[in-house]
């Protein structure tokens, strides 16, 4: 499996990526594929999302130098932006998967065993997706999938800044806490540790061999 290291990038541009990478899988041009990323802030509302859940006139998140995306995924409205890794994996999950539940499961087991790895205990619960602690929920996963080639995905508070989730309903929960890493441990995490993790525990879960590639390798 590919293992793509974009650093920081636009949303816009990476998502506008997603799309050319998921039409190459689905053509079989390309091999299983994992985007790794931080964005500047932007929030990105879901298929399924409610308006009511920005919690702010639009002005505001422009104000903040934040940008606003209705897309494809599942889910409502959530927050990315640095010091949060995203992933985005670009995959066949007919294969050994066969549903998108068994998916997001994998990808659940994936943060729990790398938040482990730091010394944080990670959960999921009942009828909720996503990846939580005892303060909060640290881990949203939102992904879509078409012709069974999966792209959007997780997104992990690493040293996230909290508190542009105060503008919205995360994930369209109105009494939902969020956490990072950082707070759970009260020191800032070294990211790129975080993102070796998730690689190593990536490939155990999914049964791939993770190989580094650059972009402009399979572009």
């Amino acid at each position: 499996m590919n293992v793509i290291d974009l650093g920081i990038r636009d949303y816009k541009e990476v998502w506008d990526l997603q799309r050319i990478l998921h039409q190459k899988r689905v053509d079989k041009a390309l091999e299983d594929t994992l985007l790794l990323v931080e964005h500047d802030h932007v929030f990105t509302m879901g298929k399924s999302g409610k308006q009511e859940n920005l919690l702010v006139p639009r002005p505001v998140l422009e104000e903040k130098g934040a940008a606003y995306y209705e897309i494809e995924r599942g889910g409502d409205i959530t927050y990315h932006g640095p010091g949060q890794l995203v992933g985005y994996p670009i995959m066949n999950i007919k294969q050994g998967l066969a549903g998108i539940r068994p998916y997001i499961e994998h990808l659940e087991d994936v943060i729990i065993r790398t938040l482990h790895d730091f010394g944080i205990e990670g959960m999921v619960r009942d009828k909720m997706i996503g990846v939580w602690t005892n303060r909060g929920k640290i881990c949203s996963i939102g992904v879509a999938v078409k012709r069974w080639v999966s792209f959007h995905g997780f997104a992990l508070n690493v040293n996230t800044d909290l508190s542009y989730f105060d503008l919205i309903h995360p994930c369209g929960m109105p009494r939902v806490v969020m956490t990072s890493m950082q707070r759970e441990l009260k020191k800032q995490v070294s990211f790129e540790d975080v993102k070796r993790s998730v690689v190593e525990h990536f490939g155990t879960i999914f049964e791939r061999t993770m190989e580094a590639v650059c972009s402009e390798k399979i572009i």
